[in-house]
Protein backbone atom coordinates (compact mmCIF):
# COMPACT_ATOMS: atom_id res chain seq x y z
CA UNK A 1 0.00 0.00 0.00
CA UNK A 2 1.39 3.38 -1.01
CA UNK A 3 1.86 5.96 1.70
CA UNK A 4 -0.15 9.14 1.27
CA UNK A 5 1.83 12.02 -0.16
CA UNK A 6 2.26 15.04 2.02
CA UNK A 7 0.13 17.93 0.90
CA UNK A 8 2.25 20.98 0.27
CA UNK A 9 1.14 24.00 2.27
CA UNK A 10 0.07 27.11 0.36
CA UNK A 11 3.04 29.44 0.71
CA UNK A 12 4.12 32.91 -0.35
CA UNK A 13 5.59 31.64 -3.65
CA UNK A 14 2.27 29.97 -4.54
CA UNK A 15 0.41 33.13 -3.59
CA UNK A 16 2.64 35.30 -5.82
CA UNK A 17 2.00 33.00 -8.80
CA UNK A 18 -1.75 33.27 -8.21
CA UNK A 19 -1.58 37.02 -7.63
CA UNK A 20 0.31 37.63 -10.88
CA UNK A 21 -2.26 35.57 -12.79
CA UNK A 22 -5.17 37.52 -11.29
CA UNK A 23 -3.79 40.96 -12.17
CA UNK A 24 -2.82 39.74 -15.66
CA UNK A 25 -6.42 38.63 -16.28
CA UNK A 26 -8.27 41.48 -14.60
CA UNK A 27 -7.92 45.28 -14.49
CA UNK A 28 -10.96 46.11 -12.33
CA UNK A 29 -9.81 46.81 -8.74
CA UNK A 30 -12.97 45.46 -7.11
CA UNK A 31 -12.75 42.24 -9.15
CA UNK A 32 -9.09 41.89 -8.16
CA UNK A 33 -9.98 42.38 -4.49
CA UNK A 34 -12.74 39.75 -4.70
CA UNK A 35 -10.33 37.22 -6.21
CA UNK A 36 -7.35 38.04 -3.97
CA UNK A 37 -9.34 38.09 -0.72
CA UNK A 38 -9.73 34.28 -0.29
CA UNK A 39 -6.08 33.72 -1.23
CA UNK A 40 -4.82 36.19 1.39
CA UNK A 41 -7.11 34.50 3.90
CA UNK A 42 -5.77 31.07 2.95
CA UNK A 43 -2.17 32.22 3.36
CA UNK A 44 -2.94 33.87 6.71
CA UNK A 45 -4.80 30.86 8.12
CA UNK A 46 -1.85 28.49 7.61
CA UNK A 47 1.23 30.64 8.28
CA UNK A 48 3.92 28.01 7.78
CA UNK A 49 5.84 30.80 6.02
CA UNK A 50 5.86 33.04 9.14
CA UNK A 51 9.34 33.56 10.62
CA UNK A 52 10.40 35.05 13.97
CA UNK A 53 11.59 38.26 12.24
CA UNK A 54 8.02 38.87 11.02
CA UNK A 55 7.14 39.61 14.67
CA UNK A 56 9.86 42.27 15.05
CA UNK A 57 8.65 45.80 15.78
CA UNK A 58 10.50 49.11 15.63
CA UNK A 59 9.98 50.58 19.12
CA UNK A 60 10.12 54.14 17.76
CA UNK A 61 7.19 53.70 15.39
CA UNK A 62 5.38 50.96 17.35
CA UNK A 63 5.29 48.47 14.50
CA UNK A 64 7.52 46.68 12.02
CA UNK A 65 7.05 45.99 8.30
CA UNK A 66 8.72 43.10 6.47
CA UNK A 67 8.51 42.95 2.70
CA UNK A 68 7.83 39.42 1.45
CA UNK A 69 7.52 40.31 -2.23
CA UNK A 70 7.51 43.29 -4.57
CA UNK A 71 7.66 43.35 -8.36
CA UNK A 72 10.53 45.37 -9.92
CA UNK A 73 8.06 48.13 -10.92
CA UNK A 74 6.86 48.34 -7.25
CA UNK A 75 3.55 46.60 -7.97
CA UNK A 76 2.16 43.62 -6.05
CA UNK A 77 3.70 44.33 -2.68
CA UNK A 78 3.16 41.63 -0.05
CA UNK A 79 4.33 42.20 3.50
CA UNK A 80 3.81 41.44 7.14
CA UNK A 81 3.14 44.12 9.72
CA UNK A 82 3.71 43.45 13.42
CA UNK A 83 2.22 45.79 16.04
CA UNK A 84 3.45 46.32 19.59
CA UNK A 85 0.82 46.19 22.35
CA UNK A 86 -1.05 49.49 22.59
CA UNK A 87 0.39 50.78 19.33
CA UNK A 88 -1.17 51.55 16.01
CA UNK A 89 -1.24 54.00 13.17
CA UNK A 90 -3.27 57.14 12.51
CA UNK A 91 -6.03 57.25 9.89
CA UNK A 92 -4.58 56.77 6.40
CA UNK A 93 -5.39 55.59 2.91
CA UNK A 94 -3.22 53.28 0.81
CA UNK A 95 -3.37 54.92 -2.61
CA UNK A 96 -3.92 51.45 -4.09
CA UNK A 97 -6.19 48.46 -3.55
CA UNK A 98 -5.35 46.47 -0.44
CA UNK A 99 -6.31 43.16 1.12
CA UNK A 100 -5.22 42.55 4.73
CA UNK A 101 -5.68 39.46 6.91
CA UNK A 102 -4.96 38.80 10.55
CA UNK A 103 -2.28 36.18 11.21
CA UNK A 104 -1.61 36.33 14.97
CA UNK A 105 -3.59 38.28 17.57
CA UNK A 106 -6.35 40.82 16.95
CA UNK A 107 -6.11 44.34 15.56
CA UNK A 108 -8.83 46.95 15.74
CA UNK A 109 -9.52 48.63 12.41
CA UNK A 110 -11.39 51.93 12.61
CA UNK A 111 -12.93 53.02 9.32
CA UNK A 112 -13.16 56.69 8.39
CA UNK A 113 -14.99 58.65 5.72
CA UNK A 114 -13.63 61.84 4.19
CA UNK A 115 -16.23 64.63 4.23
CA UNK A 116 -14.33 67.52 2.61
CA UNK A 117 -13.84 67.70 -1.15
CA UNK A 118 -10.03 67.32 -1.06
CA UNK A 119 -9.44 70.70 -2.71
CA UNK A 120 -7.46 72.34 0.16
CA UNK A 121 -3.78 71.30 0.31
CA UNK A 122 -2.84 69.80 3.68
CA UNK A 123 -6.48 69.60 4.80
CA UNK A 124 -8.60 66.48 5.19
CA UNK A 125 -11.75 66.34 7.27
CA UNK A 126 -12.73 62.79 8.24
CA UNK A 127 -15.41 61.22 10.43
CA UNK A 128 -15.51 57.79 12.03
CA UNK A 129 -17.57 55.36 9.95
CA UNK A 130 -17.32 52.02 11.80
CA UNK A 131 -14.82 49.53 13.16
CA UNK A 132 -13.90 45.87 13.03
CA UNK A 133 -11.74 43.67 15.22
CA UNK A 134 -9.68 41.51 12.85
CA UNK A 135 -8.20 38.30 14.24
CA UNK A 136 -6.44 35.35 12.60
CA UNK A 137 -7.96 34.68 9.17
CA UNK A 138 -10.21 37.76 9.25
CA UNK A 139 -9.89 39.85 6.11
CA UNK A 140 -10.42 43.54 5.43
CA UNK A 141 -10.13 45.06 1.96
CA UNK A 142 -9.69 48.62 0.78
CA UNK A 143 -10.00 50.66 -2.38
CA UNK A 144 -7.27 53.28 -2.96
CA UNK A 145 -9.05 56.15 -1.17
CA UNK A 146 -10.58 54.15 1.71
CA UNK A 147 -9.33 55.42 5.08
CA UNK A 148 -8.70 53.38 8.22
CA UNK A 149 -6.61 53.42 11.37
CA UNK A 150 -5.29 50.45 13.32
CA UNK A 151 -4.55 49.78 16.96
CA UNK A 152 -3.35 46.69 18.80
CA UNK A 153 -5.40 46.77 22.01
CA UNK A 154 -3.96 43.47 23.27
CA UNK A 155 -0.99 42.82 25.53
CA UNK A 156 0.97 40.87 22.88
CA UNK A 157 2.53 41.58 19.48
CA UNK A 158 0.07 41.04 16.64
CA UNK A 159 0.90 40.15 13.03
CA UNK A 160 -1.07 40.80 9.86
CA UNK A 161 -0.50 39.97 6.20
CA UNK A 162 -0.87 42.83 3.70
CA UNK A 163 -1.22 42.64 -0.07
CA UNK A 164 -1.21 45.84 -2.13
CA UNK A 165 -1.59 46.56 -5.83
CA UNK A 166 1.40 48.88 -5.48
CA UNK A 167 4.00 49.29 -2.75
CA UNK A 168 2.44 52.03 -0.62
CA UNK A 169 5.62 54.12 -0.55
CA UNK A 170 5.10 54.52 -4.33
CA UNK A 171 1.47 55.67 -4.22
CA UNK A 172 -0.44 58.87 -3.49
CA UNK A 173 -0.92 57.99 0.17
CA UNK A 174 -2.16 60.27 2.95
CA UNK A 175 -2.35 60.28 6.74
CA UNK A 176 -5.11 62.23 8.47
CA UNK A 177 -5.51 63.82 11.89
CA UNK A 178 -9.22 63.92 12.78
CA UNK A 179 -8.60 66.40 15.63
CA UNK A 180 -6.86 69.06 13.48
CA UNK A 181 -8.09 68.07 9.98
CA UNK A 182 -4.46 68.01 8.85
CA UNK A 183 -3.56 65.73 5.90
CA UNK A 184 0.06 64.79 5.20
CA UNK A 185 1.78 62.53 2.69
CA UNK A 186 2.71 59.21 4.27
CA UNK A 187 5.73 56.96 3.85
CA UNK A 188 6.38 53.96 6.11
CA UNK A 189 9.78 52.72 7.30
CA UNK A 190 10.48 49.09 6.41
CA UNK A 191 12.83 46.73 8.27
Amino acid sequence: MASPQAIKAYDVADFIVDLRAIVAECADEMAIIRRVRPLVQRLAEDPVWLKPEHRHCDPDQGFGCRLLHEEPDHSLAVLTVAWLPGCGVAPHNHGTWAVVAGVEGSEKNVFWRRVDDGSRPGYGEIVKDGEKLAGPGDVVAFRPDDIHSIVNESDAVTVSLHCYGWHTNHTDRWQFDPATNKADRLKIKFD
